[in-house]
């Protein structure tokens, strides 16, 4: 039940150059306030984490159904989304905010990143940090976490709606990540948003290298005074911006 997101290639590059910050604010403009989420950080560094949410929900586990041997059925929730998980796309893990045991570990991610997986999220935790933190493959957790999944996770469903870091992540939405966290936008918004986003990004190198010049942000952020909007319009024909 993958919603199409219809992001264009040209857009989705212009998404790995703005900020999650910046994707708030246009958000925020549109009425939607709780779209960043509460907990994942990036264990590696590397260029913004963009992509399709593909989802993985989690209820609280129960210790007589699971066992270490849940594993061996390949139709097992996580496994299956570790292989069904679509090249491009964002594995996104509702851990119920609850890092006490991992939400996946190094050779799943492994298989992620080699199957062409974007990246993975996650509002609990993940086993085998030091491994993760080398790999080329965008990853955000709360925080590490050695126990298996099974001490505190019973995997149940793949790509339905769900929640991770408190904000609703439905399948198909963009999911965005840079060095200070995750933003997820609906699809049906995407284009525009990744736009209007890029548009506001140029503004603010503008102004960040005019308030470094000495200037007062009065008049400037926001542009109140129309000789900073003429002044930017000369700045992005220099720049080529």
């Amino acid at each position: 039940m993958t919603q199409s997101s219809s992001l264009t290639d040209g857009n989705r590059e212009k998404l790995r150059g703005v900020s999650t910050a910046t994707l708030t604010t246009a958000l925020f403009k549109r009425g939607l306030r709780n779209t960043f989420m509460q907990g994942p950080i990036r264990i590696n560094p590397g260029a913004n984490l963009v992509g399709e949410a593909y989802t993985l929900r989690y209820i609280p586990a129960r210790e007589d159904i699971d066992t270490i041997d849940v594993f061996l059925d390949p139709a097992h929730p996580q496994r299956k989304g570790i292989e069904a998980c679509p090249p491009g796309h964002v594995m996104v893990i509702d851990s119920r905010g609850d890092a006490e045991a991992a939400s996946a570990g190094g050779i799943l991610i492994t298989r992620l990143m080699v199957r062409g997986v974007a990246g993975i999220v996650t509002d609990g935790g993940f086993r085998d940090t030091p491994e993760i933190a080398a790999m080329a493959i965008p990853a955000y957790h709360a925080k590490p976490s050695a126990p298996t999944n099974l001490v505190r996770n019973h995997a149940v469903d793949l790509n339905v709606p769900i929640g991770c870091g408190k904000v609703p992540v439905y399948p198909g939405d963009i999911v965005v990540g840079d060095g200070e966290g995750v933003v997820v936008i609906p699809a049906h918004l995407a284009n525009e948003i990744a736009e209007e986003a890029h548009e506001m990004t140029a503004y603010e190198d503008f102004v960040t290298e005019r308030v470094q010049n000495g200037q007062s942000i009065v008049g400037l952020y926001p542009a109140t005074d129309k000789s900073n909007l003429e002044a930017f319009a000369a700045w992005r024909k220099k720049k080529g911006r």
